[in-house]
């Protein structure tokens, strides 16, 4: 499948007004995404897990405009965030929109008004912009779908997913779960760089269930924005290799995820953590997003992993903190240790128990 089909054709009337509301999850790759071109396309494969708590729910009602308005091609919106008008968001939204304009000419043709809000603290290192760009995706798409009531599911999820990547990169394996790819490769036949796919292949039981408590060690504002970071790929020494060895990992966690081989799934995943943050360390202007508290959380793990013979294993996105990836039979002996061990390494002790997810859900 190509851009252009996803280029909407059909002139059915228009609804003069319409509200949609969705929830749409964040991620978290375990196989991790760095570095891409124009538009939106990720120089390596990714795979994610689609979370359940953090999620976005934006609602968006569209109000069809007078002729006249119409007329001077301004893409027209209005957004909230919290409860509270943030003009400082849109920026942002307005050159998403442009550039999903060939794909949805017809937001040209409404008022919209935006309103969102996340279970989960903004700009904190859970992917905020996932869940955020793909609620308004699956938002458009319902009134897509209201124009041309005969978009079947598969194109609907496929085009969403299309939409969300050219806001957020990661936005695109928001759609779906519970476990989501994200770029060509050869050994996932239905793979594309264009929108995020389903695992294909059997998933071992052990993985289904999986859980995901994040440690909000900073919930500020990151120093560096993960676009200025992809971008530093570019001239980046070591980004060749780096491309080569995540497309070897999506290789080996296909293997790893059917047959569950627990033990080499905690190798993969810290590995991928670690080499992404190597990346920034590495680039040039070089940065750090971990904090004291992370690697204190993380050295934390490995001594009661080598101590109990846990499960327990970490990942990170681009910022400080920490996602405590175990398989749902250690719950009750990870809660208790995050409470009573790693929660202090927290901002406020604040934390999130998460587990893996289906995708967006209309409200």
């Amino acid at each position: 499948m190509n851009t252009s089909a996803f280029i909407n054709t059909i002139t059915h009337t228009l609804p003069q007004k319409a509200t949609y509301t969705w929830q749409t999850p964040s991620n978290i790759a375990l196989v991790k995404y760095w570095g891409k071109s124009n538009p939106q396309i990720p120089k390596n494969t990714s795979i994610s897990f689609t979370l359940n708590n953090c999620h976005t729910i934006t609602t968006i009602e569209f109000i069809k405009k007078a002729p006249e308005e119409i007329k001077d091609q301004n893409i027209d919106f209005e957004l909230y965030f919290e409860g509270k008008k943030k003009d400082e968001f849109k920026p942002k939204i307005t050159e998403f929109f442009k550039r999903i304009l060939t794909y949805c000419p017809y937001i040209l043709e409404y008022n919209m008004t935006i309103r969102s809000k996340n279970s989960f603290p903004h700009s904190s290192g859970i992917a905020s912009s996932a869940s955020g760009m793909s609620a308004i995706a699956v938002c458009l798409m319902s009134l897509e779908k209201e124009i041309n009531p005969n978009l079947s599911t598969d194109f609907f999820n496929k085009k969403a997913s299309f939409l969300a990547r050219l806001g957020s990169g990661s936005a695109c394996r928001s759609i779906e779960g519970p476990i989501v790819i994200w770029g060509k490769h050869p050994k996932i036949k239905e793979s594309s760089d264009l929108y995020g796919v389903k695992f294909p292949y059997k998933i071992h039981p052990i993985f289904e269930e999986y859980q995901d408590t994040i440690l909000l060690v900073d919930k500020g504002e990151k120093q560096v924005s993960s676009t200025v970071g992809h971008n530093l790929m570019h001239e980046h020494p070591y980004a060749e290799n780096r491309f080569i060895q995540a497309n070897q990992n999506i290789e080996n966690i296909i293997t790893i995820l059917e047959k569950g081989d627990i033990k080499a799934f905690i190798n993969l995943v810290e590995s991928e953590a670690l080499t992404l943050h190597a990346m920034m360390l590495t680039s040039n202007p070089y940065f750090i997003l971990i904090k004291p508290n992370t690697l204190k959380i993380i050295n934390t793990i490995w001594a009661y992993r080598q101590e109990k013979n846990s499960n327990i294993c970490f990942t990170l996105d681009a910022g400080a903190n920490v996602h405590v990836l175990y398989p749902k039979n250690e719950k009750e002996e990870v809660e208790k240790l995050i409470t009573d061990k790693l929660s202090k390494y927290c901002e406020k002790n604040h934390y999130i128990c998460d587990n893996v997810g289906f995708g967006a859900k209309q409200l």
